[in-house]
């Protein structure tokens, strides 16, 4: 009777273990699915960048993601606990940016993004970490336009919800022919079929695109300061902790020459002269 008891008592456990592994006790290797993915969730940090903005934001063909922006975002992530390998990239395309925070598709967002009262209203900003200026991109062999007057008389080309496009239409040149589209690249292809006699955004962004292998020679930056552009980081309105660290990791990355590094790495083929890293001044 003593062996029987035994086995039974085998059998039993052997039962319980085979119920609990079928149940998805097993998830420590990510067996289960449930386990696996929520594991992968709470290991992730979703970041928005720009996938068209060469020097800055850009997705490569073989899915990479390279530029300033993305290095910085790089940075901040490390400082908040993430290594490169647990960021999942999300394009933020600039008319889609307030909606992306809000919802809570992304943590934060570095993706030129200007900071200003009317984006103020509906979320925060962190920074700034980058001072650009409005500016034109013309053909190499374009010398029509040398001052802001000109731009009355041509076609303009910028990105619909693009800060760029909106002091166009306010106040730099309120009778220019401005088209709108969603991303640069197809301004970029307008300016190149003399759909459009300049692309207008920042000089940070169309440096990029000017140093382009396939661009070279075919632009050139006209050089008008027409704006100062704060770049940065977009987060869910209220969220001060993270502010307050996402700060931090800037004013770091600037002490220990990572932001110097990244301007010369991105944009310095341009030629790109930029300003020095600009004061914080969002939350504090």
């Amino acid at each position: 009777m003593k062996v029987l008891k035994a086995g039974a008592a085998v059998a039993t456990a052997a039962v319980l273990a085979l119920t609990a592994t079928a149940c998805g006790g097993g998830t420590k290797d990510g067996a289960g699915d449930a386990g696996a993915s929520g594991g992968a969730k709470a290991n992730k940090i979703v970041i928005g960048i720009k996938f068209d903005q060469p020097g800055l934001g850009l997705k490569t063909p073989d899915g990479k993601y390279e530029g300033f922006d993305v290095d910085v975002a790089t940075y901040i992530a490390k400082e908040l606990g993430y290594q490169p390998d647990q960021i999942e990239w999300k394009q933020a395309v600039s008319a889609e940016r307030e909606n992306l925070i809000s919802n809570g598709d992304v943590k934060f967002i570095a993706a030129t993004y200007s900071i200003n009262d009317k984006r103020k209203a509906k979320v925060d900003f962190a920074g700034p970490y980058f001072l650009a200026h409005q500016d034109l991109l013309v053909r190499a062999d374009d010398s029509s336009i040398t001052k802001v007057e000109d731009l009355n008389k041509k076609k303009l080309c910028s990105v619909t919800g693009s800060t760029s496009a909106q002091n166009i239409k306010k106040d730099l040149a309120k009778d220019a022919d401005l088209q709108e589209f969603p991303g640069y690249s197809e301004c970029l292809t307008g300016l190149e079929n003399k759909a459009v006699d300049a692309l207008t955004t920042d000089d940070s962004i169309l440096a990029g695109y000017a140093a382009q292998e396939k661009n070279k020679g075919k632009f050139k930056l006209v050089g008008l300061k027409m704006s100062n552009e704060n770049y940065g980081i977009g987060l869910k309105k209220g969220d001060k902790e993270l502010q307050t660290k996402i700060n931090a990791a800037l004013r770091k990355m600037v002490s220990d020459g990572s932001w110097e590094a990244a301007v010369k790495k991105n944009l310095g083929p341009a030629d790109y002269k930029n300003e020095p890293a600009p004061q914080i001044t969002e939350g504090s």
